[in-house]
């Protein structure tokens, strides 16, 4: 899975278990409610279908699937990642304020590791999956704009422990979700990721054994040192089908993100002269919170 589509699959988890203080309608917002499905224990899960580059830099779309599991158990909560998890072991305060997260994170990045579209590329052969672990630390901040918003800082460092691309990834991100009425809600989100020199060589040198492999079609390229690879944003709008984003239920999503390559991943001719450094992701999805 490319990463502007995992970016899509976490955010995508907001259909299936929206916060707390989306309990009540910000144009006529009454009393808060005294109890929500988010209060205690919870689990929700959900799947979707996106379209997104066949991998990091490629102008090539394909559809996946995107399965979604968040929950809450005894103030232990589990967040998606795009391919992956991450769990925080800090309980969320009652009744907002300021939050903090601090947990660990793992993910399985499949970039080039399947559905590689583009001729020339495929014909340089599939790359290992890599395993992503590592901490994860936020901070959020609620009624920023209005009683029921809220504003989380975030970000994960990890490093792949299968042996495939060996180097540690970083991924900080901003997030700013509100309710629109009592049914709907929107959340956009603004990311980045960068990777070191050993992601850098995995991802996108050419060698020159590639190189002749491929008749020159790509040259030999060489990275050097790490840095940031994209950086992007994802809009979501979300439905609660009952009406009442605080008792959980069914909800349905529509997701739409743009993110621009980098740097050396964007001078890599897998980008610059098979790809694009224009990267797009739409999805749609159903989940269910109980």
């Amino acid at each position: 899975m490319n990463q502007l589509l995992a970016g899509g699959a976490a955010i995508l988890a907001l259909c299936c278990a929206m916060p707390a203080h989306a309990q009540a309608q910000v144009q006529d917002p009454g009393p808060l409610l005294e109890e929500t499905v988010f209060d205690g224990d919870y689990l929700a899960i959900g799947i979707g279908a996106a379209i997104s580059p066949s991998y990091t830099g490629s102008d090539d779309y394909v559809f996946s699937p995107l399965p979604i599991v968040q929950g809450s158990y005894k103030g232990i909560d589990i967040n998606p990642r795009g391919a992956g998890l991450a769990v925080d072991f800090i309980a969320d305060p009652q009744g907002g304020g300021v939050g903090f997260d601090l947990g660990v994170v793992a993910r399985l990045r499949s970039d080039r590791a399947s559905s590689i579209e583009d001729e020339v590329v495929e014909s340089l052969g599939e790359l290992d999956r890599a395993v992503e672990v590592g901490p994860t630390a936020g901070i959020s901040l609620t009624r920023v704009l209005n009683p029921y918003d809220s504003l989380t800082f975030s970000g994960d460092v990890t490093w792949d422990v299968a042996g495939a691309h060996e180097g540690m990834v970083i991924t900080p991100s901003v997030s700013y979700f509100t309710p629109l009425s009592r049914a709907m809600a929107a959340s956009l989100s603004l990311g980045a990721e960068y990777g070191d020199e050993k992601f850098h060589d995995y991802y996108f040198r050419v060698t020159p054994a590639q190189s002749v492999a491929t008749g020159g079609a790509l040259p030999v390229f060489d990275p050097g040192e790490g840095g940031f690879t994209r950086a992007g944003a994802t809009l979501l709008l979300a439905l609660d089908l009952n009406g009442n984003l605080a008792d959980g239920g069914w909800g349905l999503v529509a997701v739409g993100g743009y993110s621009r390559v980098l740097g050396d991943a964007k001078d890599s001719p897998f980008t610059s002269l098979r790809g694009s450094a224009d990267q797009f992701l739409g999805a749609l999805g159903i989940g269910y919170t109980f």
